[in-house]
């Protein structure tokens, strides 16, 4: 039964953001474009141009109303450049910058804690304009090794489910072309959903 309603979310879930990103993608095509440059020089953008990085991470219905906060220096505090009005925060960060709900917000405080974590509700968080890797499982590595399948991942959004039986229903090979789950077995597990309509995740070659 939960295998039925992890798909069905899902399955609203992505022809939800496939609309959204086909509005999207040209606004984080040209982001991208205008960014290219600043993005690998980041204490000398603008608060205007982190800010524009940040919405470009997800649909404008949500970014254009959502807190953004400057995390383009990873050794400094977090920054806010600009309050919110709809519960969301899209952060500014060099290479892949994100939109999290509220359920993404206490995941992201669990994680860079190493602390526990409850997820209490349905997340979902929007990264429109990629990453630069992760490991595919071990939440805390920091770059590839022989074993811990490095995945590069396009434009993409991510799905947290209360209930961790729900995460049975998806592979965790990230080379399928649809969704996977990312960290199974861990507190931070959470559904990874490919949206580029161009492009599939990368993992180096064996």
């Amino acid at each position: 039964m939960f295998q039925k309603t992890a798909k069905g979310f899902f399955a609203l879930t992505f022809a939800i953001v496939c609309a959204q990103y086909t509005e999207q993608s040209a606004r984080a095509q040209d982001a991208n474009a205008k960014h290219t440059t600043t993005i690998h020089n980041a204490g000398k953008m603008s608060d205007a141009q982190k800010i524009a990085l940040a919405v470009s991470a997800g649909p404008a219905e949500i970014s254009s109303k959502a807190t953004i906060m400057d995390m383009t220096d990873m050794s400094a505090p977090a920054k806010q450049l600009r309050a919110g009005t709809n519960g969301w925060i899209c952060y500014a960060m060099v290479q892949q910058p994100m939109c999290l709900d509220k359920e993404w917000q206490k995941w992201a405080a669990a994680w860079m804690s190493k602390g526990p974590l409850k997820v209490e509700g349905a997340g979902v968080a929007y990264m429109l304009r990629g990453d630069h890797g992760a490991s595919n499982t071990d939440p805390f590595a920091t770059a590839p090794t022989a074993d811990n399948q490095w995945v590069v991942a396009p434009a993409h959004i991510m799905l947290l489910y209360a209930d961790p039986k729900m995460l049975d229903a998806y592979p965790t090979d990230p080379k399928t072309g649809g969704p996977w789950v990312m960290w199974k077995g861990t507190p931070y597990a959470h559904v990874m959903v490919p949206v580029s309509p161009t492009k599939g995740a990368t993992m180096p070659s064996k």
